[in-house]
């Protein structure tokens, strides 16, 4: 017998492995989406999305995002983002669609217009060390950072921020630990310790580009990017808005352009870059939202540019984005396969390519791999 969910069962089924394997720490977004699995009008909302957005993550902080705007409705006693301490319960899924109905124009025009952007800068607890890694392959301290799919461009002041790395054997700090104001970043050392004593570098150009890049000046656009955040995890959202007031006092090394085609800016950039510095361009959780297409397509033009300049790209996406011909390497114990950081070069003419780390997405631990 044909249900009234049957043609969104691929869909219902995204939001239920979404509340199983993304958010199984927040009992808000598992309520959420399991109840919208099993509604045809919750559902139907993300029929507004572009193809590649039309995830329950867009959905999840398009709500958020009403929520935080500060929408007078009983939806925010659940929200701990905007103090709200009530559990999930029977009442949810009806004050919940009473919430989408209206807010329904607002919703829709959300999902139509925004892009999930976390800008995680809890990544920059693998890039850091990446970039160590890199300046020592290369014998070259002075580097030049190019985020592609960058957002605010928060990654970008990688060497603005404090690192905390705990392992079984020691704790290892890095960065600007202990300077008022900077997001100081925790993560879990897994396997060797860290490289973080290969010498002196320093980032001496960057850049990021982004289809729909976001303007930190704009409060509107600020509230998004905390609308990305689950509500539940207040460290993440401090960290945010510690790195959202460090941009605005340093803009100009959180440049980011407006760029449809990323590709054609970072060769603008190369051009432009002066002697005596290693280009690194690095991207994290983009390349999932291109088509097939689209992705053989970037492939084959970065291939290209590798050979024909000094650039190395250094990529943090899900493993079976990984380049192709590349093995996964083991997982230590505790390691879940979520983000494999990898970096390709090219030497003698010849495309090189080698794991680095495997990572949280968020960067709460990462197992480096690089000798």
């Amino acid at each position: 017998m044909t249900t009234p969910l049957t043609k969104y069962s691929p869909r219902a089924q995204e939001f239920r492995q979404f509340a199983e394997q993304e958010c199984p720490q927040d009992p808000l977004y598992q309520a959420i989406c399991r109840f919208t699995a099993e509604s045809a009008e919750l559902l139907d909302l993300l029929d507004a999305a572009p193809p590649t957005q039309a995830r329950p993550n867009l959905l999840l902080a398009a709500l958020h995002e009403r929520v935080l705007a500060g929408v007078a409705h009983p939806i925010a006693a659940y929200y701990p983002s905007v103090g709200g301490t009530r559990m999930p319960d029977a009442d949810l899924p009806e004050t919940l669609l009473d919430f989408v109905r209206s807010e329904r124009v607002a919703l829709l025009a959300h999902l139509r217009t925004r892009h999930t952007q976390t800008n995680e800068i809890g990544r920059c607890a693998v890039l850091w060390p990446a970039l160590q890694s890199i300046a020592q392959q290369r014998a070259q301290p002075k580097l030049a950072l190019f985020d592609f799919g960058s957002s605010a461009g928060l990654n970008l002041g990688v060497d603005d921020y404090g690192y905390r790395y705990h392992s079984a054997q020691a704790r290892f700090e890095a960065g600007a630990v202990g300077v008022p104001g900077r997001p100081v970043i925790d993560c879990q050392w897994l396997g060797s310790a860290p490289p973080l004593s290969v010498g002196e570098w320093r980032l001496v150009e960057r850049i990021g580009a982004d289809p729909a890049a976001i303007d930190i000046r704009d409060a509107a656009a600020r509230r998004w990017l905390a609308a990305c955040l689950w509500p539940h995890d207040r460290e993440r959202a401090q960290r945010l808005q510690q790195a959202l007031a460090l941009a605005q006092q340093r803009p100009e090394q959180r440049r980011v352009l407006q760029a449809q085609d990323c590709v054609a800016a970072l060769e603008a950039w190369l051009c432009r870059l002066p002697q005596g510095v290693q280009p690194v361009l690095f991207n994290s959780w983009v390349l999932h939202y291109l088509d097939a297409e689209s992705l053989v397509a970037m492939r084959q033009r970065l291939a290209t540019l590798m050979q024909q300049s000094a650039l190395m790209w250094l990529s943090a996406e899900a493993p079976a984005l990984r380049p192709a011909g590349l093995e996964l390497p083991a997982l230590a114990q505790g390691a879940t396969p979520s983000t494999l950081w990898t970096l390709q070069w090219t030497e003698a003419g010849t495309l090189r390519q080698r794991a680095l780390a495997w990572s949280h997405p968020h960067g709460r631990w990462l197992q480096w791999l690089a000798a």
